[in-house]
């Protein structure tokens, strides 16, 4: 959304001649000024402003909520662990969301004219981005089923190398997917009739993406078949814990499944966020292709846009409000390194792992351990 811009010609700013008698008898001509569009004018303007206000704050909860997510992963070893790969993924690929993709989004959106090509580029780091949230979240949920589906055989299989090397082919497959217009499937030929002789165009997203690639390959393919897929998984997950829960009489191993269904409440919470803040967007873009632009209001497409950014944003509060390790190591992060206060305790200190006497079952930390199931 740019800021608009008044020009008299084209905002019904027009002089009426007026003749009205006078009380005395005579006659006078005068001209009324009708501002018919200044209003809107204003109207624009305000909601310009809002707009790029809420994109602000976005990105920089963004940024400052996954930055506490990766610092306290790295600062705890019992969060160094396979799906905490996945998360600190997850939460890196949310903050360049609000690091880079909000403030290039602001500020390309008709602001500037820049050449196509190098919109295109700017348009497709938001693609990748995008990708590499929705391969994170997909390694989580095969995580999770592995987890509890050969609970034997998942400390041999899930290593945090291997985690790490599935963190490495989710990106580059995300960098494959998204920077595919860049290899022809683009508005390029609609642009060219427009642009006669300039190289130059009025930089905006759906300018240079073609809302077929948008619907057809990254919606239904890269996005809605990957979250079937997630949804699956997380149902097995929750059939099998259910199905052991119900048959399992020992103590020690029946706390230990509660902890693994609510870790996977958890995380398929993050998984439903995701799908509540892209699927309006997604279904808008469909919307567009179908009946074209009259068919969405731009307040609600750009309404979908805030709620898309939003989404990289609530991951590191839903993890505070549902993982009470998380919160406590937010809040060890605020008192030793904002307010300077140090306690006894040290993140990377024996004093977070089990305490003698308790029982080791990989689950200590609420996230489950590769050294036990």
């Amino acid at each position: 959304m740019r800021p608009p811009e008044m020009h008299t010609e084209d905002q019904g700013c027009v002089c009426e001649c007026v003749e009205e008698c006078r009380p005395d008898g005579h006659r006078h001509l005068h001209t009324r000024l009708r501002l018919c569009s200044v209003c809107s004018y204003w109207f624009l303007l305000m909601a310009w402003l809002i707009y790029t206000s809420l994109e602000l704050v976005i990105a920089m909860a963004c940024c400052l909520g996954n930055v506490l997510v990766v610092w306290a992963v790295c600062l705890r070893r019992t969060f160094r662990q396979t799906t905490f790969c996945f998360v600190v993924s997850l939460a890196v690929a949310d903050f360049l969301v609000g690091a880079v993709a909000v403030p290039l989004a602001v500020l390309v959106d008709g602001w500037v004219e820049i050449p196509f090509q190098a919109c295109l580029a700017v348009s497709c780091v938001v693609l990748v981005l995008t990708q590499a949230s929705v391969l994170s979240l997909l390694a989580i949920a095969v995580d999770r089923y592995l987890r509890v589906s050969i609970p034997l055989r998942y400390k041999e299989i899930a290593t945090e190398q291997r985690s790490w090397i599935a963190v490495v082919l989710c990106w580059l497959i995300s960098c494959l997917l998204g920077f595919t217009p860049l290899f022809g499937w683009h508005n390029g030929d609609s642009q060219s009739s427009l642009l006669q002789n300039s190289s130059h165009i009025n930089c905006t997203f759906l300018a240079v993406i073609s809302l077929p690639y948008m619907v057809y390959f990254n919606y239904l393919g890269c996005i809605l078949l990957p979250l079937a897929a997630m949804t699956l998984l997380y149902a097995l997950v929750f059939y099998s814990l259910r199905k052991r829960l119900r048959r399992e009489d020992q103590t020690k191993l029946r706390a230990f499944l509660i902890k693994e269904k609510r870790l996977a409440r958890s995380l398929a919470l993050v998984l439903l966020l995701f799908a509540a803040c892209w699927m309006p967007l997604h279904l808008m873009n469909c919307v567009l292709l179908s009946t074209g632009p009259q068919g969405v209001p731009q307040t609600a497409f750009y309404a979908g846009i805030l709620l898309s950014h939003a989404n990289s944003a609530v991951n590191p509060v839903v993890y505070a409000l549902r993982i009470a390790k998380i919160r406590e190591a937010y809040l060890e992060i605020w008192r030793r390194y904002v307010l300077c206060w140090r306690g006894q305790g040290d993140f990377s200190s024996s004093s977070w792992r089990s305490q003698p006497g308790e029982p080791n079952t990989g689950h200590q930390m609420t996230f489950p351990s590769n050294t036990g199931t």
